[in-house]
């Protein structure tokens, strides 16, 4: 898998961007790759929510870390088949939520309609709506 020269270069693209323009062409590549790795800089280290801290707690100090963001890695045969299990698990719980919101949604239309389908029956729903 062949990356784009912009991919691969990020870390110069965004120092040269910085840099005044008569030092942009002061760097060496090797300088650069040194650079790189003096700042420890990390792509992949940006999260939409990154929380760091540290927590007190008797005589220790705690450090804990929320990182959320978009996974960009290829997943594992068991990732891949977990993660379509869970979508497939997600789509059927919005079809039973949307079928039981349909279902309450006929009843009331039903009850507002005063149609009864079982004599002496009635689930309350629209007489607890009209009172409230």
């Amino acid at each position: 898998m062949s990356k784009g020269p912009d991919k691969q270069d990020w870390f110069a693209a965004g120092l040269k961007e910085r840099l005044p323009k008569e030092m942009r062409d002061a760097f060496t590549p090797e300088q650069v790759q040194a650079l790189k790795i003096a700042f420890g800089a990390r792509r992949w280290g940006r999260h939409p929510v990154d929380l760091r801290g540290t927590v007190n707690l008797w005589r220790s100090r705690y450090y804990f870390v929320f990182l959320l963001g978009r996974n960009h890695r290829d997943l594992s045969r068991a990732e891949e088949s977990l993660s379509r299990a869970g979508k497939a698990l997600i789509l059927f719980g919005f079809l039973v939520f949307s079928m039981l919101v349909g279902v309450v949604a006929l009843y009331i239309l039903k009850s507002a309609l005063g149609i009864n389908l079982f004599p002496s029956f009635s689930l309350g729903l629209w007489d607890w709506m009209k009172g409230s």
